[in-house]
């Protein structure tokens, strides 16, 4: 740094009658310390490496600055940190220009950053062949993604800067070569926010839609004169050389002079040593085109004439070889009329042998009468066997319809008598259950003992005393009973109590479960 703080405030020089200074709150001596702190250091270059480079979300930029013997963190807010001249990066060695301040809530320092410098021509080399490093790894640069230049583009897009000779040049070359329609976008090509808008110009020509109110270009430029390092660091940053490799409109690079080379000479599609040798690459000579036309249109046009020439000479050398036209017509013409004199009389020939050949058929047909009369019989006869067998099957259909109500009145006597049996089986049947079923033992004075469970009691030692049963009469009544003993010569005692009569439901009475 290079400037000293003051000597240290009044306050502090201060003494009571003892020679004691003055007690003061933390706030105090805090606000001492920063108002001597930020009135003495309100401007300072600092140089130092970068470490610890970050980017908040709100937009702040945090890092610190070492050297071999301290540190000293350092900020750069949001409102100034699109402005920067080049993107920190940790190891970057740096001069930043700004002022100290204080944050008295944590007893720190720092260093506010107006501006970013890089410090000295090689460490800005180093950071550029880094960051080339890089970008070539993730294949920015790699040969495949290079695209052909238009031969001649109907729409050049071009950008610089709209004040500057670069662009009066490359209109001029075009000009003097081949006029085309150029579509400028006026960009800063060094300073603050360079990188910013040229980057903005590449995507916003990509933008545009084929087609629309403003075509599209065929071809970007990209140029500027040259300039120092520093002058030129726009086209190293990152975001430009990303642009120009994504960009789907074929790109030139025209950056500096020839012996100047940035980043986005790796990632254009073809590299102008001048902004002027662009817009040479860009368009052909057009009267260099005229002149090939013509010459070609002259070589075409003395190719056909030589090829016309020697096919005529080839048809009259076959020509004479030929025989005369008018010797072919005569013996053809003479063959003709030799043809002819043959074909009258072998024509008269064939009349009257096909003449002798009809008459001869003639008298091998039948009169139209005799062939009719004969087929009338035929028909009579097809007739009359027609109405024969017509009567025959009248009869044999009355003989079947009668074998057929036959053969139903019988069907029905056999149904009726299968109904009559199969009704006096089930007749029996039923009689047979009914004869089967509990109900006529307890007819005859019966009961049914039903143990508590309601199933039939078969034995007397199934039960025991104290146990409760029922016992079902004929007429379906009911009673329960409690069983006093049990056993063979245990006599029947009157003091079973019975309990009141109960109706059986429907699941009381399982048929069949006595047997």
């Amino acid at each position: 740094m290079n400037q000293t703080p003051p000597d240290t405030p009044d306050l502090l020089d201060q003494a009571t009658g003892d020679n004691q200074p003055p007690v003061l709150s933390i706030a105090e001596l805090s606000g001492a310390v920063k108002r001597t702190v930020e009135d003495s250091f309100a401007y300072v270059r600092v140089r130092g490496e970068v470490s610890g480079f970050k980017r908040a979300a709100s937009g702040h930029l945090y890092m610190t600055l070492k050297d071999a013997d301290a540190t000293m963190d350092a900020v750069r807010w949001r409102g100034s940190a699109g402005r920067l001249e080049i993107e920190p990066e940790d190891g970057l060695e740096v001069i930043a220009t700004g002022r100290v301040a204080t944050y008295p809530a944590r007893s720190k320092y720092q260093l506010v950053i107006e501006r970013l410098e890089v410090a000295g021509e090689g460490a800005l080399l180093k950071m550029i062949e880094e960051r080339r490093k890089r970008l070539a790894g993730e294949g920015l640069f790699d040969a495949d993604r290079k695209a052909d230049i238009p031969f001649l583009p109907g729409v050049i897009g071009v950008v610089t800067s709209p004040t500057g000779a670069v662009i009066r040049d490359i209109l001029h070359r075009l000009a003097d070569r081949f006029p085309r329609h150029v579509l400028v976008w006026p960009a800063l090509v060094q300073g603050d926010g360079a990188a910013a808008q040229v980057t903005a110009a590449i995507e916003g020509f990509n933008r545009i839609v084929p087609g629309g109110s403003v075509p599209r270009p065929d071809l970007l430029i990209v140029a500027r004169g040259g300039g120092s390092l520093e002058d030129l660091m726009a086209f190293n940053e990152e975001n430009v050389v990303r642009a120009a490799a994504e960009s789907d409109i074929p790109l030139i690079s025209a950056v500096g002079h020839e012996t100047d080379s940035t980043l986005i000479d790796f990632a254009s599609d073809r590299r102008a040593p001048t902004p002027t040798a662009a817009a040479e690459m860009a368009v052909p000579v057009r009267s260099d085109l005229v002149a090939q036309v013509e010459e070609d249109g002259a070589r075409l046009t003395g190719a056909m004439n030589r090829l016309v020439r020697s096919r005529a000479q080839e048809v009259t050398a076959l020509g004479r070889g030929l025989p005369a036209p008018r010797r072919i017509l005569e013996g053809a013409m003479q063959r003709v009329d030799d043809w002819v004199e043959r074909l009258r009389p072998a024509l008269s020939r064939v009349l009257r042998t096909k003449g002798e050949a009809m008459v001869q058929h003639s008298r091998q047909l039948v009169h139209p009468d005799h062939y009719v009369a004969v087929k009338q019989r035929d028909l009579a006869e097809m007739v009359a066997r027609l109405a024969a067998a017509r009567s025959s099957d009248a009869a044999r259909f009355e003989r079947d319809l009668r074998d057929a109500q036959s053969l139903g009145d019988r069907l029905e006597q056999a149904s009726r008598r299968f109904l009559a049996d199969t009704e006096q089986r089930l007749t029996g049947i039923d009689g047979l259950l009914e004869s089967y079923s509990y109900k006529g033992v307890l007819e005859r004075g019966f009961v049914l003992v039903r143990d508590a469970a309601g199933a039939p009691v078969l034995a007397a030692d199934t039960l025991g005393p104290g146990d409760t049963i029922s016992l079902s009469f004929r007429d379906d009544g009911v009673i329960g009973a409690t069983v006093d003993s049990v056993g063979r010569d245990a006599p029947a005692r009157k003091s079973m109590r019975a309990k009141p009569k109960t109706k059986t439901g429907p699941g009381d009475d399982p048929q069949g479960s006595l047997l």
